[in-house]
């Protein structure tokens, strides 16, 4: 008779592995719908600056938060589009309860709409990346604080595409304070957080120059 070894711990650590999935998906369903119910739900309600700092920044967190925590490179895809997704259904499901169209709060139209659900699941992807201790994560951080920032600027600046005059100074100062913090906090070392806050400087730079540039009219592009 053949004796035959098993060796149990594998499958038990492959059960806590699929467990974990399983745990992370649901997260990532749930936490979307959360997102969405409390921002459309609550939109309109106490102070404008909440509101502001909540939409989209709330919306970016959670991309943020399940990217970074996801098992492998394809279940970030995963589950920061049904996070994504379930925002999109909270939010179309509360609008409606109040009598408003979605799209006044999320994107702004169906083409914003999709520019909005490609914007959380890119950065759920290199929040993903900045798990990687190289350059490659590095470049990762920089380029999700480069985001933030360039965004704030485009919103507290007057004349700029999104600017609103009320965003300066208590939200954009809240945000681009956030901002520098999230690059802290996805990178372990002082060298990578040097170089994540170096590459962060550098995007947002380049992006406000050629926002500038459009808006002064010496990139000629159609909206």
């Amino acid at each position: 008779m053949n004796n035959t070894t098993i060796d149990y711990a594998d499958y038990a650590e492959y059960d806590r592995r699929q467990r974990a999935i399983e745990r992370h998906l649901l997260a990532a369903f749930l936490g979307g719908l959360v997102v969405g119910l409390i921002g459309m739900l609550f939109s309109g309600i106490g102070p404008g600056w909440i509101t502001q700092i909540y939409d989209p920044y709330a919306y970016l967190a959670l991309s943020l938060a399940v990217g970074v925590s996801a098992s492998g490179f394809g279940w970030a895809l995963l589950t920061t589009f049904l996070a994504a997704v379930s925002t999109l259904v909270a939010a179309l499901g509360a609008s409606a309860v109040r009598g408003h169209d979605a799209f006044e709060f999320i994107g702004g139209s169906a083409a914003g709409l999709n520019w909005t659900l490609a914007l959380l699941v890119g950065l759920g992807l290199l929040a993903y990346t900045t798990r990687r201790d190289d350059g490659w994560g590095d470049l990762a951080a920089g380029a999700i604080g480069a985001a933030l920032i360039a965004d704030v600027v485009d919103r507290a600046t007057p004349g700029f595409i999104d600017s609103e005059r009320s965003f300066w100074p208590v939200p954009a100062l809240v945000v681009g304070l956030a901002a520098v913090a999230v690059v802290f906090a996805l990178r372990r070392n002082a060298r990578g957080r040097v170089r994540a806050l170096a590459v962060s400087a550098v995007f947002a730079g380049v992006f406000m120059v050629c926002l500038a540039a459009f808006v002064a009219g010496w990139i000629p592009l159609a909206v």
